[in-house]
């Protein structure tokens, strides 16, 4: 099947070549991370100067290469002094040691390395010390809406989001294809067990599957809500599960390290602070969240919507965090260097009091940063409310603000 450049990803990867850090790119299994470095490889491979070097630790080619020195005798192999020398390895951290071999090679001259990590704390500990910040992350997200109907052909409309929002963003959909439901539903089955098994339970030896797999799904059905550890060990303690406050904080930590989840914080707009809980929790993949929460789209649309907003603001590059005023929430607040925007995200605005409760929160901000409410209110695109921009979802998942 044909290799689909994801424009975003290949841009930033480009810029970032001949600048003397390794790039690693960062993100959940099957969300792309492999086909980013094949398009790589598709687009600089006829160029005469480059030598591409490829380590693919989930082919059988490259079962062999299992610690550093192996690593070291492939890249010595087929490394051509003289040339631009990219090497390229996908799921590095299947590799013992990996960082020693990388950090060797992309100190010589002329030479770039691009690693693919399905943990967070890949780039910690050990390699973050030998780098010394010589390293940039790239985190790659799911398909957007807009790359979504690219991958699948779709035209812009109400469907084609409906069927974004219920069956999410991970590439492989594509060679699935949409239109068997049962399809579609064994191979998120699929990719959610495998990060569960491998990059959780073989990982951090988990004895408690029945709780890691409790604990999951309690997080699809909240998503979007403001939870913390206490509260939910209260609740575990009521459908006869006791555990403890600490156990559901490990859990969750891993299931962030293997980018299921993002774990979200309060900020206090008036004070500039973070608080420290009571965070909410949103999805990576919206497919694998409704994959595990219970009741149908109707039931959580609202949810699946506001964490639709929520990936798109991350992948327009914003830091994002709940917002918390006296008087009530704002969904996000979203920084950047130089850019600070509030956003809520709603269903339908169809009454005065639905419009209050989006709206008011937002007109009690004192200071000039744009403030946004994204809905998928019918005919709407974009109007101004007193200097609240009301966005269309569908607008705002194609082409941002």
């Amino acid at each position: 099947m044909e290799v689909l450049t994801r424009q975003h990803y290949a841009d930033i990867v480009d810029s970032w070549i001949g600048k003397g850090n390794i790039i690693a790119l960062v993100g959940s299994r099957r969300v792309g991370k492999s086909y980013v470095l094949k398009d790589f490889i598709q687009r600089h491979k006829e160029e005469p100067d480059i030598n591409i070097i490829y380590v693919d630790k989930e082919k059988k080619a490259f079962k062999d290469i299992k610690t550093k020195d192996d690593l070291d005798t492939w890249i010595e192999a087929h490394f051509i002094y003289g040339k631009h020398n990219c090497i390229l390895i996908d799921e590095a951290q299947e590799i013992e040691h990996f960082e020693e071999s990388v950090c060797n090679w992309y100190s010589e001259e002329n030479t770039d390395v691009i690693i693919t990590g399905s943990n967070s704390k890949m780039l910690s500990g050990e390699l973050a010390t030998l780098l010394s910040g010589r390293h940039v992350e790239v985190r790659v997200h799911p398909l957007t809406y807009a790359e979504f109907l690219q991958f699948h052909g779709l035209s812009d409309n109400d469907d084609s989001l409906m069927i974004y929002l219920n069956y999410g963003g991970l590439p492989g959909l594509r060679k699935v294809g949409l239109s068997s439901d049962e399809q579609v539903w064994a191979y998120l089955t699929s990719v959610f067990n495998t990060i569960m098994l491998k990059d959780i339970i073989e990982r951090h030896d988990i004895r408690n599957i029945p709780f890691l797999n409790n604990l999951i799904a309690f997080y699809a059905d909240t998503t979007g809500k403001l939870t913390s550890a206490n509260s939910i060990a209260k609740y575990m303690k009521s459908q006869d599960e006791k555990v403890s406050s600490n156990l559901v904080l490990l859990y969750r930590a891993f299931y962030a390290e293997a980018y299921l989840i993002d774990v979200v914080s309060r900020y206090d707009i008036h004070g500039k602070k973070l608080f420290e809980s009571n965070e909410k929790v949103y999805w990576d993949d919206l497919g694998l969240r409704n994959l595990k929460a219970e009741g149908g789209m109707d039931s959580y649309i609202e949810k699946v919507i506001e964490n639709a907003v929520y990936k798109q603001l991350c992948f327009l590059g914003y830091e994002v965090h709940v917002g918390v005023l006296n008087a009530g929430e704002v969904d996000f607040v979203c920084t950047k260097p130089g850019k600070t925007v509030y956003v809520q995200a709603s269903y339908i605005i169809s009454d005065e009091s639905t419009r209050q409760r989006e709206f008011g929160p937002l007109e009690k901000i004192r200071d000039n940063h744009p403030k946004y409410v994204i809905s998928a209110t019918p005919l709407l695109t974009q109007r101004d409310e007193n200097g609240i921009i009301h966005l269309s979802l569908r607008k705002f998942l194609k082409e941002g603000f």
